[in-house]
């Protein structure tokens, strides 16, 4: 990287300067305050931190060069009340240090697969933009000339079929007839101008083979920064529609992120010893005992654009507009302390942060696959092994706007009806037993994909609108047509942690279990199906001595096993492979975290090991830490994820479920019969395989390098 890039990067633009002075004058500014009235008269507390983050990315170089700046300040009000607030402002130069990889000059031409082309002496690529399957091939093949598909962008916009076109003979195998419309001139339909074979990566290219070897569909992936490329840009709740300074600096946007806490909190008196806390404000609500695994602690929601998985809960957690309210009632006969508390989210809905294709961290890859998806409703896309799929493959095929791909997003508006509401009773046995039992309404925060079967596309074969068609065959039914909608979901569950002192050890359980989150199902006519699940964690910790790493501290020791079930799972093996729901119906994930403490406790390394069982999965963590003083702290490490059961991951795509009969028909399906409309089990890696893989598996290409530097003022 040259000179030139390092200063870019280093000299903060007009908005990151102005964000940058505004945290580091919080601290200063707010010793000066004067008291009006409504403080106390103590002094504020207030301290600010720096914070630098840089990675390097096998494959990729840089991916992060991310400067944090944090200033945290508390202040005594009048009448019992305390404020705290935390500031934070992010830049990350890494769009601007490795353009090539995250910024404007990022991706470049790709190739879709036609795996079925050699048997057809056709080749078994074809560049984006100049599918197999296109206006003028689908006129050859004796397609109506009202075809909508496309030609790559700057191709011809009319037709003329040749002198001795042919088509085959319908009575005679293998026999041909002359084409019905030679000499007959039509127009014909091309991508626009910024729908060119430029800034593209293959859709997950980063974590499996994405060749279009096969018969798995192959996407294209616009990669850019939307102010530099738009395409596929859609507001997914907060992300998928940002320009390279809302990337830069994520902190500052119209939810006003870089106020991470602004709450006031209360203890009112009551009698017999009892009392109600109060704390309203900008915050976050833990409800969870565990590490990680988020069963019960999804109050907030996570930006995993940050750091993917690897950063703490309480940096990438999305502090929400909250008031909660806890009875103190103390002990009883049976219980040393009892509290009950009511948590109410009254801000406007905000799910996770998934991550904008492009960027270096998009969990599970599927900031990715909904920009892909985004621009093939937009701007129409060549899909790789699409056209005439069947066991040997598939031809690439481009579609035109409005026939495949993410329709809209459902982002609930604010009403009373969306605001989220939570109960927790929390205890403490007279043997020391913590638990608690808890219950939330809330908006899912993953999205879901649901198949349109009440609004209509643009039938490629015909040029109509399915919308205005009847009939069980052109509903709608299996057709690659989504909305992206948030369901509302119930949760009842409960915690608990105790010692075990025969072991040493200390225990930490969570259960939840939650109704009306809904799933990925090519089963279904409509793509998906709601399910109801099961989640827990059980963990502990446990220091030991280790003498060949110290003979006067111990090493903690902490291991989690989590688990989810799945209600009625549905799966069914069809002719041509897995179909039904990709998640798993049982799945494990487990980690485990070694820590040493040396040096008084200023050097400490650590080692964190996990694995997905069931997509066989993994991802071992080693870091040091050190304090070189008390205010000044780095960290070096990696992350770097291993596994080989890819073909597992592989899952139907729905592709071959003759969405579009009588054209669409395969020969499991009795050919063009427009009656059966079912899903063959056809498929690869994309697009569903991403829920078999899990966080770890979509991950397998990102193996990085780290190092970290924090200084207190």
């Amino acid at each position: 990287m040259n000179n030139k890039k390092w200063r870019k990067a280093l000299q903060p633009k007009a908005i990151a300067l102005a964000a940058v002075m505004s945290v580091t004058s919080a601290s200063a500014f707010a010793q000066n305050l004067p008291d009006l009235g409504v403080t106390s008269g103590d002094p504020w507390q207030a301290d600010l931190y720096y914070e630098n983050h840089t990675a390097g990315r096998e494959g990729a170089g840089l991916s992060k060069f991310r400067n944090t700046l944090q200033s945290e300040m508390s202040k005594n009000l009048n009448d019992g009340w305390r404020f705290r607030g935390i500031l934070r402002a992010t830049y990350d130069g890494v769009y601007d240090l490795n353009d090539k990889e995250y910024g404007k000059n990022a991706g470049g031409a790709v190739n879709m697969g036609s795996s079925l082309g050699p048997a057809l002496d056709m080749p078994a690529t074809t560049p984006y933009g100049e599918g197999a399957v296109n206006a003028i091939s689908a006129i050859m093949l004796g397609l109506p000339p009202t075809n909508t598909f496309y030609n790559t962008a700057g191709g011809p916009t009319s037709f003329t079929v040749p002198a001795g076109a042919t088509l085959p003979d319908p009575n005679n195998v293998g026999q041909t007839i002359p084409h019905p419309l030679i000499g007959q001139t039509f127009p014909v339909n091309a991508y626009r101008a910024n729908n060119t074979n430029t800034g593209l990566q293959v859709l997950g290219a980063g974590w499996h083979n994405a060749n279009g070897a096969g018969t798995g569909l192959t996407f294209a992936v616009p990669v850019r920064p939307c102010d530099v490329d738009s395409r596929g840009c859609r507001d997914f709740g907060g992300y998928g529609n940002k320009k390279t300074s809302e990337l830069a600096m994520p902190d500052f946007n119209d939810r006003l992120d870089f106020i991470r806490e602004a709450y006031v909190t209360k203890t009112f008196g009551m009698d017999e010893g009892k009392s109600t806390f109060l704390k309203v404000g900008k915050q976050q609500v833990v409800w969870g005992r565990t590490d990680l695994f988020r069963v019960l602690d999804v109050i907030n929601p996570v930006d995993y654009s940050r750091n993917n998985i690897y950063d703490e809960l309480q940096d990438i957690r999305i502090p929400m507009w909250i008031a909660q309210a806890e009875y103190r009632m103390g002990g009883s006969e049976t219980m040393q302390d009892r509290n009950l508390s009511v948590v109410w989210n009254f801000d406007r809905f905000r799910p996770n942060n998934l991550g904008q294709g492009g960027t270096p961290n998009s969990i599970l890859d599927a900031g990715n696959f909904f920009r892909a998806m985004s621009n093939c409703w937009d701007n129409g896309c060549t899909v790789g092994n699409f056209g005439v799929a069947g066991a040997n493959g598939g031809l690439s095929t481009n579609f035109g706007p409005g026939q495949i791909g993410i329709n809209r997003v459902d982002l609930p508006n604010w009403s009373l009806d969306n605001t989220q509401l939570g109960v927790k009773f929390e205890g403490v046995t007279q043997e020391g037993l913590s638990f608690s039992l808890n219950a939330l309404t809330y908006r899912s925060q993953l999205p879901s994909l649901r198949g349109m079967q009440t609004q209509g596309s643009n039938n490629p074969f015909t040029g109509q609108n399915t919308q205005f068609l009847t009939g069980a065959t052109m509903n709608g039914a299996y057709l690659p047509l989504f909305e992206l909608v948030y369901p509302r979901v119930n949760l009842v569950g409960g915690s608990m942690d105790f010692q075990v002192e025969s072991l040493g050890a200390a225990m930490r359980l969570e259960g939840a279990y939650t109704s009306g989150e809904e799933f990925a199902n090519t089963l279904r006519p409509e793509l998906y199906s709601k399910n109801n699940v099961w989640r827990s964690v059980i963990g502990f910790d446990r220091p030991t001595f280790v003498p060949f790493i110290s003979t006067e501290r111990t090493v903690l020791f902490s291991g989690q096993l989590f688990y989810q079930h799945i209600f009625n799972h549905e799966k069914e093996a069809r002719p041509w492979g897995m179909s039904g729901m990709p998640d798993w119906e049982n799945n494990v994930i487990g980690t485990l975290l070694m820590k040493a403490f040396l040096m008084n406790d200023r050097l400490s390394p650590e080692v964190i090991f996990a694995r997905d069982f069931q997509a066989k999965a993994n991802v071992i963590a080693p870091a040091v830490e050190w304090s070189a003083t008390d205010n000044l702290k780095f960290k070096f490490g990696a992350n770097v994820k291993f596994g080989t059961e890819q073909n597992n991951w592989q899952w139907s795509s729905a592709h071959a479920a003759n969405a579009l009969a009588p054209f669409t028909g395969t020969a499991v399906h009795g050919g063009s019969n427009p009656a059966q409309q079912w899903d063959s089990g056809l498929g690869g890696m994309e697009p569903l395989g991403r829920f078999r893989a899990g966080p770890i598996g979509t991950a397998f290409g990102q193996n990085e390098i780290f190092a970290t530097m924090r200084y207190k003022f």
